[in-house]
């Protein structure tokens, strides 16, 4: 899944991508996604020209235009949703932040076993981070197999590699992206040592 600044109240825009994702600029969001929305814009739309908005019928991110900010859409009025779409915007460098939803395919609901294997392999490092900015907002974190329709849950295997990913974020530090946003958080939301390794267990998942 920036040439005015928008009221942090306000999750959408008129761009055409958000069009094209059915985002509605007039429902009421929930006081904790009001407030999510104006500490990504704090910490991130100045230096990264970016926006987080709500509302989407399916995720999506649409880079930067002359005009435009790059926005990052995220499903309906989720907190988890507009999480894990800060998550894979944080792993996407330079290069694949210019192109829509970075560039890839994504495989739709009813993949193969062999096409979830490949999700899961991919999806490690953005759940990880997902479940670090969870803490940090002292929200709740599912892992996220998102393949509802072959009744593929997430295998032990992707829990394991997620809490693994968890773990080194927590010895090693986070990247300068996430490491700005889990602060912010923290301190928007009333929480503090989000980098405990405590938190990440994979009996907690």
């Amino acid at each position: 899944m920036h040439a005015i600044v928008p009221p942090a109240s306000s999750p959408c825009s008129q761009s055409s991508a958000a069009s094209a994702s059915s985002v509605c600029a007039s429902t009421a969001l929930p006081i904790e996604l009001e407030q999510l929305i104006s500490v990504f814009h704090a910490v991130f739309f100045e230096p990264f020209n970016t926006q987080l908005i709500a509302h989407g019928q399916e995720p999506l991110y649409s880079p930067a235009t002359p005009s435009q900010p790059a926005k990052i859409i995220f499903s309906h009025d989720y907190f988890a949703s507009a999480l894990h779409e800060v998550a894979h915007w944080c792993v996407a460098g330079a290069e694949r932040r210019k192109l829509e939803d970075y560039g890839y395919w994504y495989a739709p609901d009813g993949r193969s076993e062999d096409q979830q294997k490949e999700f899961e392999r991919v999806e490690v490092r953005p759940q990880a981070l997902e479940w670090i900015f969870s803490v940090a907002a002292g929200q709740p974190f599912r892992v996220s197999a998102d393949n509802l329709a072959q009744g593929l849950g997430p295998s032990r295997a992707f829990k394991q590699a997620i809490c693994e990913q968890a773990q080194v974020f927590c010895r090693e530090g986070l990247p300068p992206r996430p490491a700005m946003f889990v602060e912010a958080l923290e301190q928007a939301f009333g929480q503090s040592h989000t980098l405990n390794p405590t938190h990440y267990v994979i009996d907690a998942l």
